[in-house]
């Protein structure tokens, strides 16, 4: 009983700075895309996706370190399903509708839905191979120079005054220093949902797709629901997209660089077509360029299933 007191301080005091440090991660990249002249929505796809993808990475790092390759699959299969369901489903309500301006259909939605179907097909056969793994990074590498080859040329097209500028040295810093402690507080926040799902008896399978998937999406959700309170959909639209992306391609391939990775059939066959369900659900939902509160419910209802199929409670 004192070491599950303990860990539930850890993840409150952890949590609490994860909320904090990501309020001002989100103030500092806005306003670092702002005076660079890069849309919203570039930011959110570039600078708060990979920021806020740094647990998935590091902690599917770990696992490869400490023969648990096993969490790897799951926290990315896990983390992508809570990106769409659960993290959409809450910017929605809370930002109602969600809008998007950028031209979401001409390359991003296209690798989304590319991302999760070249992740799909690389596992079906229990095994992630090396030259997988590479094209998967060289995958990432060609859409992140895309995003900012469009950055460079909506910024060229727009009519600025360089000399009203200045560079924003002190938002980069708080950037920095706020993904530390987004980091430290993600860290930990995994780390005391693993400890008390352990004290709690919870198989180490179900953890990956639950309590590590969702311990790592935390800082997408805290990073979505404060860009969606302060009027930004598109960094919260964004900041999914990227993150799913770089999940599929980049937390995969990289720790496969490091060591062999166990790909779960349990996991193919209650996660993965969960995945490619709700990507394809995203797809058609963001058409319109809009997300509203009652389609953001719908995604409430697909994870509240996932969630309760995992446990057996439907």
């Amino acid at each position: 009983m004192q070491d599950l007191i303990f860990w539930l301080i850890i993840f409150i005091v952890s949590l609490f700075v994860l909320i904090k440090a990501s309020d001002f991660f989100t103030d500092a990249a806005e306003k670092i895309g702002i005076s660079l002249g890069i849309s919203p929505f570039l930011v959110g796809v570039t600078i708060v996706s990979v920021g806020t993808s740094l647990p998935e990475l590091v902690s599917s790092i770990i696992a490869v370190y400490q023969n648990s390759s096993e969490i790897v699959f799951g926290n990315v299969i896990g983390s992508n399903i809570a990106n769409i369901f659960l993290i959409i489903g809450t910017a929605s309500l809370i930002s109602s509708p969600l809008r998007i301006q950028y031209e979401l259909i001409n390359v991003d939605l296209p690798l989304f839905v590319g991302s999760a179907f070249l992740l799909s097909l690389t596992v079906l056969d229990n095994n992630f191979s090396i030259s997988e793994a590479i094209i998967c990074i060289l995958g990432y590498v060609v859409y992140v120079l895309y995003t900012i080859s469009s950055g460079k040329e909506e910024q060229d097209s727009q009519e600025t005054n360089s000399s009203q500028k200045s560079f924003p040295l002190k938002q980069i810093a708080i950037v920095i220093v706020s993904s530390l402690f987004v980091f430290l507080g993600a860290t930990y926040t995994i780390e005391s949902v693993t400890k008390i799902s352990e004290i709690l008896e919870i198989a180490k399978g179900l953890i990956a797709l639950s309590a590590v998937a969702l311990g790592t999406s935390l800082p997408e959700l805290i990073v979505t629901i404060s860009a969606a309170r302060k009027g930004n959909p598109e960094i919260a639209v964004g900041n999914v997209l990227g993150s799913n992306i770089f999940n599929s391609l980049m937390v995969m391939g990289i720790p496969r660089l490091i060591g062999n990775l166990e790909i779960p059939d349990d996991v193919i066959g209650s996660g993965l077509l969960v995945l490619l369900v709700g990507t394809i659900l995203f797809f058609f939902v963001t058409q319109d360029k809009q997300v509203t509160r009652w389609e953001g419910l719908i995604f409430f209802i697909f994870y509240g299933w996932f969630i309760g199929n995992i446990f057996g409670l439907v």
